[in-house]
């Protein structure tokens, strides 16, 4: 069996299943509600607070500071929103087809989306970057290990822009104001920030949830009279250090809190806890940490993979994470592994057939036992027998997203790190001096909020502009009730326009860039036909929208919908039965593999079926 290394592959646990005995799953039921219920809140998604007014120094890009340049007044063929991974593997799509000009519009200084913003300690991916990074081998890179750190990352995102001339004609520190389709030129019209005002044959949106920081919405956060930031956009200048690891010389004597213990936290409290001089992390919801086993690549042995070898990575990684079966693991990771419990749990259950029921069997009883080995883990690391205790998730592994670290639970034993659990309540409040739980103020020089990004908010309130398409109508007004789309990329009367997300179609979340690349092909074959045939008007008719959304609901299949989950982002902070939501979480029915594998048949067939091409 192989690794994303070579050969050497670990086990992503280091906690052995038999260490932690057997499981009184009705007890662990009853607990996951328990501590659930502590954390149910009426406000769901409204609970956190939008960086505006005293707050919108939060959105400050500390990274540039963005040039004059005059206003854009011109037409290209192909206009992308968004520099993230969708924008980039959409535009290569349209730029490998030689189809016309391709224009990014984006907000931050350089492409790169989340990977621009986040420069905090310790960042880097937590998927394997062999099937995380895009177009590796369209671009020749090897990466340096298992898990690359975000400079790496982004600086990955500057090659594939450099590599496909993505630069040449993209807008950045621009941001989108206007979107409006033009029935009588048949063409879209886009305005900005900036003064620009330019059209463009096709348009394609990447305003996906992980680049508008949100702040929680705790009385008195305006009061603070220290210092503070989101951790997208981290201030070197306070803390010292670097992206890349240096010291964070500037906390040696600084009291610092952090709010937030998700993925992000877990990747940047070991450094505050190093350097700071005295760390409190305030916690409502421990995250599940599981070990990571991070390793340098080998160049030799990556040399040896032969051409096609990210296609053969992607699919092995999405079917055995979806709980297909396969001849070896090529990733083996903690997203790998628990489906592969699954599998196995099946075939010792030996169901007469392979219902969905007995898949929910399989699943509960392997989720079960590995959440018993990553509470063991956390009492085999952490030395205080309380702290210990207070960081044991009571929910199941992927009610969160799960987190992968070798030194985030190790941090507490740091002399300067202490937990401050609010038993589920969160931070009562906030104010000049620092911060208040249970009625105990905890003074603060340093307030840093890990508290991640708007996921469960309207497509419109990311974005921060509506699309109005045909009729003068408003892409909010027809995702009124939820998403609608066709394969999660076309939308009814909104001609010639693209949406690119995990959305309604494959709705693979462990890997997203995976769903951008089929999506990017979609796109990019569409636009291409179109162009080919001189019927350069694209639109998805009623009937095959409707008839889309109708198979998503039949089939039911969402994340995050689990009802002993504890509240996140994958639920929607705990109402995930809300029509709106509950929409754009769902996927293909049978699952990403056969999502992918349809979507690739559906572009081989080149009927387009669902989709009109008219001439302007």
């Amino acid at each position: 069996m192989s690794s994303a290394t070579g050969p050497k592959a670990q086990a992503p646990s280091d906690i052995p299943a038999s260490d932690t005995g057997p499981v009184d799953a009705d007890a662990l039921r009853a607990k996951y509600r328990q501590e659930r219920d502590k954390r149910l809140r009426s406000d769901g998604n409204s609970q956190y607070r939008e960086p505006t007014g005293a707050l919108a120094r939060f959105l400050d890009d500390p990274h540039v500071v963005a040039e004059d340049r005059p206003p854009v007044h011109d037409h290209v063929t192909f206009a992308f929103v968004g520099g993230g991974f969708a924008g980039l593997v959409t535009g290569a799509a349209v730029q490998q087809r030689g189809i016309g000009t391709v224009r990014i519009i984006e907000k931050g200084g350089d492409f790169g989306g989340t990977w621009y913003w986040n420069r905090y300690p310790g960042a880097q991916c937590d998927t394997a970057s062999m099937v995380y990074l895009p177009l590796l081998e369209e671009t020749g890179h090897v990466p340096t290990e298992k898990y690359v750190h975000a400079p790496e990352i982004l600086a990955h995102c500057q090659r594939i822009g450099r590599h496909f001339g993505l630069y040449e004609h993209a807008l950045l520190s621009t941001e989108v104001t206007g979107l409006i389709w033009d029935q009588t030129q048949h063409h879209w019209r886009i305005t900005t920030n900036r003064g620009d005002d330019f059209t463009a044959d096709y348009v394609g949106m990447g305003t996906g949830p992980l680049h508008r920081p949100k702040l929680p919405g705790i009385a008195g956060i305006e009061n603070f009279a220290g210092h503070s930031f989101h951790t997208s956009r981290w201030d070197y200048a306070y803390t010292g250090g670097d992206p890349s690891g240096a010291p964070l010389t500037g906390l040696a004597d600084k009291r610092v809190g952090i709010i937030g213990t998700g993925a992000t936290a877990v990747q940047c409290i070991p450094h505050l806890a190093r350097w700071s001089a005295e760390l409190l992390v305030f916690q409502r919801t421990p995250s599940s940490i599981d070990a990571r086993n991070n390793e340098p690549i080998d160049p030799v042995w990556f040399s040896t993979l032969g051409p096609g070898w990210q296609r053969r990575w992607l699919r092995n990684f999405t079917t055995l994470q979806t709980g297909g079966f396969a001849d070896e693991d090529l990733v083996m990771d903690g997203w790998t592994e628990l489906s592969r419990r699954i599998r196995d749990r099946m075939v010792e259950m030996n169901p007469t057939e392979f219902t969905r029921e007995a898949f929910l069997e399989a699943y509960r009883s392997a989720d079960d036992q590995k959440m018993e080995e990553i509470r063991a883990r956390v009492e085999a690391i952490v030395d205080d027998p309380a702290t210990a205790e207070a960081l044991k998730p009571w929910y199941r592994q992927l009610c969160k997203r799960p987190c992968f670290h070798d030194r985030y639970l190790q941090a507490f034993n740091e002399p300067a790190a202490k937990l401050i659990d609010t038993d589920g309540k969160g931070v009562q409040s906030i104010t000049a001096q620092g911060v208040i739980v249970n009625d105990t103020l905890y003074e603060l020089d340093l307030l840093v909020y890990a508290t991640g990004f708007e996921v469960g908010t309207t497509f419109q309130r990311r974005s921060g502009f509506d699309t109005v398409g045909q009729d003068g109508r408003l892409l909010s007004e027809h995702w009124q009730d939820g998403m609608r789309s066709l394969h999660g990329i076309h939308v009814h009367g909104f001609p010639n326009l693209f949406v690119v997300s995990p959305a309604q179609g494959a709705n693979l979340i462990s890997n997203v860039p995976h769903n951008l690349i089929e999506a990017a092909e979609t796109i990019g074959t569409t636009v291409a036909h179109a162009h080919a045939s001189g019927r350069s008007v694209v639109a998805v008719t009623e009937q095959a929208e409707d008839d889309w959304v109708e198979m998503l609901r039949a089939g039911n299949r969402s994340f995050g919908a689990d009802p002993d989950c504890t509240p996140g982002y994958y639920n929607n902070e705990g109402h995930p039965g809300e029509s709106s939501d509950q929409l754009t979480r769902l996927g293909f029915p049978e699952g990403p593999v056969a999502y992918f594998n349809y979507i690739d048949e559906w572009r081989r067939r080149g009927t387009f079926d669902g989709l009109t091409f008219t001439r302007p």
